[in-house]
């Protein structure tokens, strides 16, 4: 599946920012869609995921009660809407998808797609 992600931008301690994912090639029904975030010097991390075809969902600590993830299949898109944004929100997200699968929905390398990534800076 192919991902292009948009949305990102330069936002005030406390502000919110809604990200987009835009998938094409596959229904999203079948994908696990999830959103990493890397800052620069660190590994990437996870940050929200939404299982294919439920509802289920899963955040980072880090970002519980604040970020909230949703799927739209008419639009076939992942948006990642982010509140009360702090300065350790500061990096480039990523929106990457795979196949629906029972591995570690948290972790990196079982996610095969990938989209280039969207900047996020959060300043005070």
């Amino acid at each position: 599946v192919q991902l292009q992600a948009s949305g990102g931008g330069l936002v005030h301690t406390g502000g919110s920012l809604t990200l987009s994912c835009a998938a094409s090639g596959r229904a999203l029904s079948n994908y696990d869609m999830g959103w990493f975030r890397q800052a620069p010097g660190m590994e990437r991390e996870f940050v929200a995921v939404i299982k294919g075809g439920t509802t289920t969902t899963r955040y980072a600590d880090a970002v519980k009660g604040r970020f909230t993830i949703s799927r739209s299949y008419l639009k076939s898109t992942v948006s990642l809407q982010m509140n009360s944004l702090k300065s350790e929100d500061t990096a480039v997200y990523y929106c990457a998808a795979r196949r629906r699968s029972v591995a570690d929905l948290t972790a990196t390398s079982t996610y095969n797609d990938w989209g280039q990534g969207t900047l996020v800076t959060v300043s005070s």
